[in-house]
C-alpha cells in the first residue's frame, strides 16, 4: 500500500502534518496518540481503520475536533525511548496494544490516560488495581486470557490426532505474561497424555530451531503464543512450520488466512472498536479509574483446509461444521 492510500485510510493528511502545524490548527482539537503493536502491514491497518471508524462514528473526525498520531512499532524499535518522546508530547489521550507498550508507557506518566489492547494479565503487570475499578489513569480490554492456553492443545490434538508433543513458541523478551498461559497450556496437554514446553526464542534462528526440534521426529505441534514478536513474525513462523511439517495453532484469523492450519482467538480489529468507545467517553470527561476492564466475549475458529491437505491431515467434519470460518 503507497503513502497516499495509507493517509488516506487512516483519516486523512494530519498523519503527515509537523506537531508544530497541528497545534496551529483553529478550535479545540485533542490529541490521541496510538500505539500500534505490529507493522503498518495490511492486518495493521485494519485494526487502525477500525478505531478510526467507530471513533468517527461517535462524533470524532481526524483534522476537526482531534488529531491522531499513529506509531507503527516492530521489535527493534527502543520502547522506553518511544514512550518518553510520546508522554512529553502531552497528548489527551493515549490508546497503546500490547503488555511491552503500556509498561513502559506507565513508567513515564500516571496522569495521562491510557487505553489498552492486547493486554493478558492487566493486574499481575500492575497496570490495575482490579478489573471492576481500576483505579488509576489506565483501563481497557483484553484480547487474549491465561485460560485461551488450555484450548488450543485441545484443538490442535483435533485436528492433528497424532500429536504427542507441543512446544508454546515466544519471545520472552516480548511476552512476560508467557508463563499463565504455559500453565494453562500444560494442564490441558497432560490430560490428553501430551507433552507441552515452552519453546522460548530471542532471534530467527533460535525461532528456527525451536520448530525444526518439533518436525526432526514424528508427533509434533506447535502452539504459537500471540505476542509482538510472534505476530510481527507470522509469515515467517508459518513458512517454518510448513517448510518442517509442524501443526500449528495460532491465534489470530489473519495468521491462519495466510496459510496458518488452524487458528482460535480474538479479531484485534473488534478490540480497537471497543477502545474507540473508552476514548470517546474519556474525551467527554469520564475517568479510567472508573471504566471497568474487559475481557473478550467473542471467539474466532479458523480452519485452512489447504494447510491441512498439505500436512496430510484429515480435518473432522465436526470441526470444519464449528469454525467461524473454513479456508479451502
Amino acid at each position: 500500500m503507497n503513502r497516499r492510500a495509507l493517509i488516506s485510510l487512516l483519516g486523512g493528511a494530519a498523519l503527515g502534518w509537523p506537531l508544530a502545524a497541528r497545534g496551529q490548527q483553529p478550535g479545540h482539537v485533542r490529541q490521541i496518540t496510538i500505539w500500534m503493536g505490529r507493522a503498518n502491514d495490511a492486518e495493521g491497518l485494519r485494526h487502525a481503520a477500525a478505531f478510526r471508524q467507530k471513533l468517527q462514528a461517535l462524533g470524532w473526525t481526524d483534522g476537526r475536533n482531534i488529531r491522531t498520531d499513529y506509531r507503527w512499532v516492530t521489535g527493534d524499535i527502543d520502547r522506553m525511548q518511544l514512550a518518553k518522546e510520546v508522554v512529553e508530547q502531552k497528548p489527551d489521550l493515549i490508546v497503546a496494544e500490547t503488555t511491552v507498550a503500556v509498561a513502559a508507557l506507565s513508567r513515564e506518566s500516571r496522569t495521562i490516560p491510557i487505553v489498552f489492547v492486547n493486554v493478558s494479565d492487566p493486574i499481575g503487570s500492575g497496570f490495575v488495581a482490579s478489573l471492576a475499578r481500576p483505579g488509576g489513569s489506565i483501563t481497557g480490554f483484553t484480547s487474549n486470557e491465561p485460560t485461551l492456553g488450555g484450548k488450543w492443545p485441545e484443538l490442535l490434538r483435533e485436528i492433528a490426532p497424532e500429536v504427542r508433543r507441543i512446544g508454546l513458541l515466544f519471545n520472552p523478551n516480548t511476552a512476560p505474561y508467557a508463563e499463565s498461559f504455559l500453565r494453562s497450556a500444560e494442564a490441558t496437554a497432560a490430560s490428553f497424555g501430551i507433552e507441552l514446553k515452552a519453546a522460548r526464542f530471542h532471534n530467527d534462528a533460535e525461532m528456527e530451531r525451536a520448530i525444526a526440534a518439533l518436525g526432526n521426529e514424528p508427533g509434533g505441534g506447535q502452539i504459537v503464543l500471540p505476542e509482538p514478536t510472534t505476530n510481527i513474525r507470522s509469515e515467517l513462523i508459518i513458512g517454518l512450520a510448513a517448510r518442517y511439517r509442524v501443526p500449528t495453532i495460532y491465534a489470530y484469523p489473519y495468521q491462519a488466512a495466510a496459510g496458518g492450519l488452524i487458528s482460535y482467538g480474538v479479531d484485534v480489529a473488534d478490540s480497537f472498536r471497543d477502545a474507540a468507545s473508552y476514548a470517546d467517553r474519556i474525551l467527554r470527561g469520564e475517568k479510567p479509574a472508573d471504566l471497568p476492564v474487559q475481557a473478550p466475549t467473542k471467539f474466532t475458529l479458523v480452519v485452512n483446509l489447504k494447510t491441512a491437505k498439505a500436512l496430510g491431515l484429515d480435518v473432522p467434519w465436526i470441526l470444519q461444521q464449528r469454525a467461524d470460518e473454513v479456508i479451502e
